[in-house]
């Protein structure tokens, strides 16, 4: 029987609905008079998320001056738009814990995908978007397809991972053999129902073939190359056996000078460690 895509999502929803902090914070700032206070108020509704959001406005990731000690100051000197980015982040580590360690590594995972995340953040910065932090939860959410296919459908995941050894090709090649879709239109699909931003869905979906994104590539071209950047550097692992291929508009996209890649990687070996810490909880 053919899968579904809409169906595949629609069931992985009861075990991936956005906790209530993410998403009253989410539609409070909705209203341009909600006050940063009510804000603060939100996120203590969930103490791990608050301590978390402070762990990271304290981190290299923003790298202020002076300590941040309130979850007020902190929304005040990083922003509304920006929080709520945090807040997902965060949140979302939490909501695909019981794949067994045999079917995929999830501490790995996560490494994979706060690299990505901490990466496309770094090249947002030198390319001085707006809201950077929305790079950080695409990049963060960019495989998470992947964890919807372990979930419902662990046959056809399993299917993939063989061929792909067999085969020695790409994932997001092999699962439209075998599904007819790949991985980033599941999760450009799961984020649509959780209501994010329409940039965000699209840069998940596309970040593999940024240049046949409609509209705007940069978001896409951007994780894409952070994809790249991570795999090189075995930062992780998302289950994928290659290094993806570069999709060269994507770079030429991005206006960047080649030479700004090494530093990109010194501060994505600083960066990476402290997120991964703070969002995974380690010590």
């Amino acid at each position: 029987m053919a899968l579904d895509a809409e169906q595949i999502v629609t069931k992985v929803l009861n075990v991936a609905a956005l906790p209530a902090v993410a998403i009253k914070f989410s539609e409070a700032i909705k209203d341009p008079l909600t006050s940063n206070q009510l804000l603060e108020n939100i996120i203590s509704e969930d103490l791990a998320i608050a301590s978390k959001v402070l762990m990271i406005a304290n981190s290299a990731l923003f790298n202020f001056p002076s300590k941040i000690d309130t979850i007020t100051k902190a929304i005040t000197i990083i922003g509304q738009k920006q929080m709520s980015q945090i807040i997902l982040s965060c949140s979302v580590v939490k909501m695909f814990n019981e794949i067994p360690q045999d079917v995929i590594d999830m501490d790995m995972f996560w490494r994979h995908s706060i690299a990505v995340a901490t990466a496309s953040r770094i090249l947002a910065t030198y390319r001085r978007e707006q809201n950077i932090e929305k790079f950080f939860a695409a990049g963060l959410l960019h495989d998470i397809g992947k964890l919807i296919l372990f979930v419902e459908a662990p046959k056809y995941a399993n299917e993939v991972i063989t061929k792909c050894a067999e085969s020695n090709d790409l994932m997001h090649k092999v699962e439209k053999e075998v599904l007819g879709f790949d991985h980033a239109k599941l999760g450009a699909l799961l984020l649509k129902k959780w209501k994010l931003p329409e940039d965000v869905v699209s840069t998940v979906y596309h970040h593999h073939m940024p240049s046949i994104a409609p509209g705007e590539i940069i978001g896409p071209s951007i994780i894409h190359i952070a994809d790249i950047i991570t795999h090189a550097l075995q930062l992780g692992s998302s289950g994928e056996r290659f290094i993806p291929t570069l999709n060269e508009k994507a770079w030429d996209a991005l206006d960047l000078d080649v030479d700004i890649l090494s530093t990109v990687i010194d501060q994505l070996n600083v960066q990476h460690t402290e997120a991964v810490n703070y969002i995974l909880g380690l010590s």
